[in-house]
């Protein structure tokens, strides 16, 4: 990942048992590209070991101010991180929080920040419950501190309540979502309801690889940026998300079944295993039109001798899908050189479609914005340029807007 572009968190840990599930959050994080720097308190170092997260991390763990030479590690880590996390945070530690304590390392780093914070509970349910707990968790939302959780379920305890910290998946999820759109809190999202509860959207994603020969094929220059996006915005208002995934460079999506294939004919393969418990279904890929009738079993050898290939049309993926006697709600894309309003509309025509985005090509392959245009029965609507995050959550609610799936 390019420096200038890595997120950097500061992830700490205090003393209780859900200690265990920050190793995984953890790991998550930095598949997700994430530059984690651990930061631990005196008691967490009893539930989880600080070798277990410099492994995990790459980075050894800070414990203690005086750590290095000038005792300004609470300054320097804070400095660099897009925001802090603390991941249990005991009901010890809010209450520090609360009360801007500053006693040891990890609450002296919060103090010291200029960063978003972000705090994940971990308690049993009385201590949750309790009166003190609660004016301390009000005061830190008051203070803009982002709540992730609690959840309620059984606990370390035996006992079953509110206060088990969230799943170590659903954490990395809320800090991705922060970290791309920080003026969106996580804890507001977790309040609002999110529009596709439980609702399950099929994606399709990124080029298609059709076989010449064995070393040799017919693709693409398609990214699959934007069809990833779609997928991680759809994860955030809360879809059940299945990506099947031609070849690309891109972090899978946290929280998707990804489904990866090569070819077109594979993509419809997989569509069809899962197009049946599909509510939507969004084709973005850039699926080959054409492949070879015949590709050879091995390297084609370089002769002076012209080359002829016949291709033969690959399956309309989105034609068939639309076609099914009960389809999903169904989303085309088209990426044209020329005449994009007149294309676009001809193709959500002939698709028989409720709703085709559209751009220009060669504004959009590869890049990590554009403008789409959303055809649909009420005319056309424009999404202006922007990230591609921003134009997948913004068609996502165009969706919502025209059927309450």
């Amino acid at each position: 990942m390019d420096q200038a572009q890595t997120k950097r968190i500061v992830l700490g840990i205090t003393g209780g048992i859900a200690a265990y599930k920050a190793a995984e959050l953890a790991r998550l994080l930095v598949k997700q590209g994430i530059e984690v720097q651990v930061a631990m308190t005196e008691a967490a170092t009893h539930f989880i070991t600080p070798a277990t997260m410099q492994a995990l991390t790459g980075k050894p763990v800070l414990l203690d101010q005086w750590q290095d030479d000038k005792g300004m590690a609470h300054i320097q880590s804070s400095r660099v991180a897009d925001a802090i996390v603390i991941a249990p945070a005991t009901a010890d530690f809010i209450a520090k929080l609360a009360h801007g304590l500053a006693n040891d390392l990890l609450s002296t780093l919060c103090l010291a920040r200029d960063c978003p914070l972000l705090v994940a509970p971990a308690m049993n349910k009385q201590m949750w419950a309790n009166a003190a707990t609660q004016r301390n968790v009000q005061q830190l939302l008051a203070d803009g501190v982002t709540l992730l959780g609690p959840a309620s379920g059984v606990q370390a305890c035996g006992e079953e309540g509110m206060g088990r910290m969230l799943e170590a998946e659903e954490l990395a999820r809320d800090i991705l979502e922060a970290l791309q759109n920080p003026s969106l809190s996580p804890a507001l999202s977790r309040q609002r309801e999110r529009e596709l509860d439980g609702v399950k959207v099929l994606i399709t994603a990124g080029p298609t690889y059709e076989a010449i020969d064995a070393v040799r094929g017919i693709t693409n220059r398609s990214s699959g940026k934007m069809g990833y996006a779609i997928a991680q915005a759809a994860l955030e208002m809360g879809a059940q998300v299945t990506l099947v995934s031609g070849p690309t460079a891109l972090t899978k999506p946290l929280g998707a079944q990804v489904v990866d294939v090569t070819s077109a004919a594979e993509m419809l393969a997989a569509v069809q295993q899962n197009v049946a418990q599909a509510d939507v279904f969004i084709a973005v890929a850039a699926v080959a039109d054409y492949r070879v009738s015949k590709p050879a079993a091995q390297k084609i050898k370089k002769s002076d001798a012209s080359l002829t290939l016949e291709l033969i049309p690959n399956p309309d993926i989105l034609a068939y899908v639309a076609n099914l006697p009960q389809p999903p709600f169904c989303v085309g894309f088209a990426a044209e050189s020329e005449k994009l309003h007149e294309h676009a509309t001809a193709k959500r025509k002939k698709k028989n479609i409720p709703l085709l985005a559209a751009n220009l090509a060669q504004d959009a392959i590869g890049s990590d914005d554009n403008e789409l245009v959303l055809f649909d029965d009420a005319g056309e609507h424009l999404l202006p340029r922007a990230d591609k995050l921003t134009l997948a959550r913004a068609l996502l609610n165009h969706i919502v807007g025209m059927k309450k799936i």
